[in-house]
């Protein structure tokens, strides 16, 4: 694809508490009602706003001029919305904007295409490590939301422990396969999606790896507002990954040092009371017990 403005502009909401900046920024743009929160977001990244009067009132305009001072910059704009869901990243072609996916939601689409073959390429077995975490913690009949349920594998041998769990994936096909097998299930993407609850716990194996550091900190913030109790597994590593293993389907893969790690976990509400270390084909894994702050 030919860009005509090949500046990654983020656009996100005005209220940026959460917002998912994990990139260098250039600069940050602001509408007068933006203000604010630009200032915020702007020191916080240790980058100059400006507050762009006409960019409410002649958006695709300041935007496009926007786009032509920074080639081949990264900028965030606030509260600016093309008709995209925020927050997204868009460029300019030849005809107008377009959303470019975020490596997250290249995972998803590809669990929408290979749901199936996922299925019968992973181990059978739940991931008894984690659940015997939880366990330790919260006993049976404690009501747990697990995200990222994918074939509904770990579900299940949780709820022959004598839990109550609500199975919930962001991949419409991973919900269909487990109403297709007679377990209820929502369509909830961890990222962007409301929890509910309150639960007992929130509980997720192999899933957190595919979020970025931005993301998976807000994820974590939302999992201390649903839950007192955390369990999650992810890999041990450096640095990012792109993988076509069992899917022949692009994956992205984000690996952790275990400071980091808990680091985010003490910034997001969460104190670490167990963290252990088990092997697999792929590498190391880190099963993870928190409780909230």
């Amino acid at each position: 694809m030919n860009l005509m403005c090949p500046a990654r502009i983020l656009l996100l909401p005005g209220d940026t508490q959460d917002a998912a900046v994990a990139e260098r920024v250039a600069q940050v743009y602001a509408g007068p009602f933006e203000a604010a929160a630009g200032s915020r977001l702007a020191e916080r990244l240790g980058v100059q706003l400006t507050v762009v009067p006409e960019l409410t009132r002649h958006p695709d305009a300041e935007l496009q001029s926007i786009a032509d001072l920074h080639r081949g910059e990264t900028v965030v704009v606030l509260g600016l919305n093309l008709g995209f869901k925020l927050p997204a990243i868009v460029e300019h072609t030849g005809d107008g904007w377009t959303r470019v996916p975020s490596d997250n939601e290249v995972t998803l689409a590809a669990y929408e295409r290979a749901a199936d073959k996922f299925r019968a390429t992973i181990p059978e077995d739940p991931n008894h490590d984690l659940i015997d975490l939880l366990a330790a913690r919260v006993g049976p009949g404690a009501r747990v939301l697990e995200l990222g349920s994918g074939t509904g594998r770990d579900a299940a041998e949780l709820e022959r422990r004598g839990y109550v769990v609500r199975r919930t994936d962001a991949a419409q096909a991973f919900v269909e396969m487990m109403r297709a097998d007679g377990y209820g299930a929502d369509r909830l993407d961890a990222i962007t999606g409301e929890y509910g609850g309150p639960y007992d716990a929130v509980y997720s194996s192999a899933v957190f790896l595919h979020f970025d550091r931005a993301q998976l900190a807000g994820v974590l913030r939302k999992s201390a507002r649903a839950a007192k109790v955390l369990a999650f597994a992810t890999r041990e590593g450096k640095g990012e990954e792109w993988s076509n293993r069992h899917l022949d389907l692009p994956r992205h893969f984000v690996l952790w040092q275990e400071e980091p790690l808990r680091e985010l976990l003490t910034s997001t509400g969460w104190t670490v009371e167990r963290l252990e270390r088990t092997d697999s084909r792929i590498g190391t894994w880190f099963q993870v017990l928190a409780v909230r702050s």
